[in-house]
């Protein structure tokens, strides 16, 4: 019977140089740490500067937030008021900020007796930026969709209702937030 493989004292030849010392190993990850040094060198050069910019924080601190009815309403006012740095108070405010939220609520995951088992909430705000004589400065709009689960207890079903608009009235608070910041950088 003829062997089809090399006897096993030939195929198991190995190269006879060691593999390189731990030290050496270690310098090949130095690329990634050089084109990451590199990177930010260049954006320095390009005039990048981050958003969240200690010279945009008085700008941010002078708006007034209107306040705006219902309970999704009044958590959007009061994270906009923590994520600008403003006391809430409209005495010494530059400027105003007036919200209008719209809420659509979309049944998504059916059963087959049709009972609806998720539900997506799309809340948009719009919002309008004005200086104290009342003319307007900019305006824009902001979506987030937030979801929630449908369960047999009406009273965990409303309590994942509010939490998923708290978490979408965050969202949006941080958009504006950064809406604003990026038109007061490029206003300047």
């Amino acid at each position: 019977m003829k062997r089809l493989f090399p006897p096993p004292s030939l195929s198991r030849k190995r190269s006879e140089t060691p593999p390189p010392p731990a030290r050496f190993r270690a310098r090949r990850g130095g690329g990634a740490v050089f084109a990451s040094i590199a990177l930010c060198t260049v954006l320095a050069g390009c005039g990048f500067h981050p958003l969240y910019d200690q010279k945009l924080q008085p700008q941010l601190a002078s708006i007034y937030v209107e306040p705006l009815e219902g309970r999704d309403g009044y958590t959007l006012r009061n994270t906009l008021i923590d994520l600008l740095g403003s006391d809430g108070r409209e005495a010494g405010k530059t400027y105003h900020l007036t919200l209008t939220l719209n809420q659509v609520s979309n049944g998504v995951t059916l059963q087959n007796d049709a009972t609806i088992t998720r539900y997506n909430d799309t809340i948009t705000a719009t919002y309008v930026l004005t200086d104290a004589r009342g003319t307007e400065v900019t305006r824009g709009s902001q979506t987030s969709l937030s979801s929630f689960n449908v369960s047999s207890s009406p009273y965990s079903t409303l309590a994942a209702q509010q939490d998923s608009d708290r978490r979408a009235g965050d969202d949006l608070a941080d958009r504006i937030r950064m809406d604003l910041g990026v038109f007061f950088s490029r206003r300047k």
